[in-house]
């Protein structure tokens, strides 16, 4: 099942760069911007409860999913390329086994443990 879980993320970061490919924005903004979701888990220096919303709040594929449609919407290609971004780097998260947390434990993921102490 793991595997199966992996190559859809993977179907679905190529769907985030074809996204992003529809904006016409220059590709420095995705290799830019790739990895700046990953500045939510700066929610965790106020607590666990606020780190989890924020990461996941910056990790949801149907959140991402909404910022780019509503940038299609209102013909807005920064908002595309957020949602974009947002939808691809989440994707290549989940590739990695980095899945939306849970409040207990930043290790604690609904892809299950990660890091050292897995058990």
């Amino acid at each position: 099942m793991k595997i199966q879980l992996q190559l859809e993320y993977f179907a679905f970061l190529i769907l985030g760069i074809f996204a992003f490919s529809q904006t016409g924005l220059s590709w420095w903004w995705f290799a830019g911007l790739f990895l700046a979701p990953d500045i939510s888990m700066l929610g965790y220096t106020v607590n666990n409860k606020i780190g989890t919303f924020c990461y996941n709040l910056f990790h949801h594929l149907g959140v991402a999913l909404m910022v780019y449609l509503v940038g299609t919407a209102l013909t807005l290609p920064y908002l595309q390329m957020i949602g974009a971004i947002l939808f691809a780097h989440s994707a290549f998260d989940r590739i990695l086994g980095y899945g939306l947390k849970y409040p207990d434990s930043f290790q604690n993921t609904h892809l299950g443990k990660i890091g050292k102490d897995k058990k």
